[in-house]
């Protein structure tokens, strides 16, 4: 797992009579040829490349979202689209008709916000959200949290929040509660409003409808429109410049600093004219070789990352997430950061307030696939210790809901008995055939082919953040024999 880097920069030494001294009229090297120097030069940008693409790449993603959300209509509701400090609010819950992949939940409804904070103030507005689970999580250019607001940090609302740049000093409205202020001048804002059921959509929509983002020069007046602007930079295209990659980083690096106790990094960066206010356009043609190699490599290394974490604890098949996961760049954990933390979800909520389990595997090891019929069995008092709720979700291999014919999704602590079983406990049948009647109630339908689960808290407990919770094995379910007639 990669950590601080560091550049080693050592002296060559001889010892004489034990007292170290610098050697005298060392032998001059051969002059070599200009391949070879080429060839050094291209491998040193492709080594440094790689890491610093490790540790730039949320800012790389960050500016292609930004610039697709913002500026790039999409087809109504099935991205994120909205102008600079306002909502993009989904409407519905996801169902297997998105086809998209990245293993979107179906029990919260998104809001999205790019803001812009390096001017001025924006405040974040909720109504009274009585007793429904509800998170904003507030991350800054480099995918870190830095700030949240929910049912578990705030209650119920209802509230003013001030997001706040990084140089901001001046005093906030009466009312206006300061959140920590972001490292960078843009921020992202992710917030999650709980869904009780399909019925409850329409309801949501009008607490969604409540959440306001107002800049502080507008705070306080009545029956104004505030400004609506698209005005975000594209970043290039790497299809048209082999430099593309790292151009963009730049200047988001550039608009974005990074925070000064990470100053060595961007040190050694420079060195390849990586970083705020460099240009790599005016690297030596094998440096700019090397890192065109790099950008392809580092991409490659992250979606290898992403699928195996040979650090992560696995529990009886179920793996949990980094604990760093959320705010993992702050603790050094750069390759969790662009692996885990922006790639696989773009940003991720802080342990405290949310940690999700995987299983693609049974309690054999084996991978799960819809040819066999499975059983999740929760012991009696034994659920998932979770303050607001929970949910267990079915994905196919792509990564997408399952089509069935309850367009039934997920198992959920909304969706079970009141009182499971006091003897069995909760029973969640797992298969690809269909079940009817009572078999019917926890059953979850699986594709034909390869699937997996993940098994979502909210507002865990201790042991499940501390990763000492022990959750129960997927295990193949054995159907008695009929008696020989």
């Amino acid at each position: 797992m990669l950590r601080h880097e560091s550049l080693l920069i050592c002296a060559l030494l001889v010892t004489s009579g034990g007292v170290w001294v610098r050697a005298q009229n060392p032998p001059k090297p051969e002059a070599a040829p200009p391949a070879a120097t080429s060839a050094w030069k291209e491998e040193y940008a492709r080594s440094v490349g790689i890491t610093a693409y490790t540790y730039a790449f949320p800012y790389y993603y960050n500016a292609q979202l930004r610039w697709k959300w913002v500026a790039e209509p999409s087809e109504k509701g099935k991205s994120a689209y909205a102008a600079v400090n306002h909502f993009f609010h989904a409407k519905r819950l996801t169902t297997a008709k998105y086809r998209d992949g990245g293993s979107p939940n179906n029990d919260t409804l998104y809001s999205i916000a790019w803001v812009d904070v390096s001017r001025e103030p924006v405040i974040l507005s909720i109504p009274d959200m009585a007793d429904r689970y509800y998170s904003f999580e507030f991350a800054a250019f480099n995918s870190d949290n830095f700030a949240s607001v929910g049912q578990r940090t705030n209650g119920s609302g209802p509230g003013n929040f001030a997001i706040v740049g990084p140089d901001f000093a001046d005093a906030l409205p009466s009312g206006v509660i300061a959140l920590a202020k972001s490292p960078t001048p843009w921020v992202l804002v992710m917030g999650r409003t709980l869904v009780y059921s399909p019925q409850d959509v329409m309801y949501v929509r009008e607490l969604q409808a409540q959440y306001k983002l107002t800049p502080l020069s507008y705070w306080g007046k009545n029956n104004v429109s505030l400004p609506e602007t698209r005005d975000v930079w594209q970043p290039l295209d790497p299809a048209n410049d082999p430099l593309a990659v790292w151009k963009t980083i730049n200047r988001a690096l550039s608009e974005n600093p990074p925070p000064k106790s990470q100053q060595g990094l961007i040190d050694l960066f420079a060195t390849l004219k990586i970083g705020p206010g460099q240009n790599v356009a005016k690297l030596d043609p094998a440096y700019q070789a090397g890192l065109a190699r790099a950008a392809v490599d580092g991409q490659k290394i992250l979606e290898k990352a992403l699928l195996d974490d040979p650090d992560a604890v696995v529990i009886n098949g179920w793996k949990y997430p980094p604990p760093a996961l959320g705010r993992a760049g702050d603790k050094g954990e750069y390759l969790v950061r662009a692996a885990q933390q922006s790639l696989g979800g773009i940003v991720a909520s802080d342990p405290a307030e949310s940690v999700f389990l995987v299983a693609h595997v049974d309690a054999e090891g084996k991978k799960l696939t819809g040819a066999k019929k499975y059983e999740l069995v929760f012991p009696p008092g034994k659920l998932p210790p979770a303050k607001a709720f929970w949910s267990i979700t079915m994905y196919s291999g792509d990564a997408n809901l399952v089509e069935n014919p309850l367009e039934r999704y997920s198992i959920t602590s909304r969706t079970i008995s009141a009182k499971p079983d006091k003897k069995e406990g909760l029973k969640i049948s797992i298969q690809h055939e269909a079940l009817s009647g009572a078999a019917a109630k926890n059953w979850l339908p699986a594709p034909q082919g390869s699937f997996y689960l993940i098994l979502r808290t909210y507002n865990p407990d201790a042991e499940i953040v501390e990763q000492t919770w022990t959750p129960p094995a997927i295990t193949v379910r054995t159907i008695p024999e009929k008696p020989k007639q």
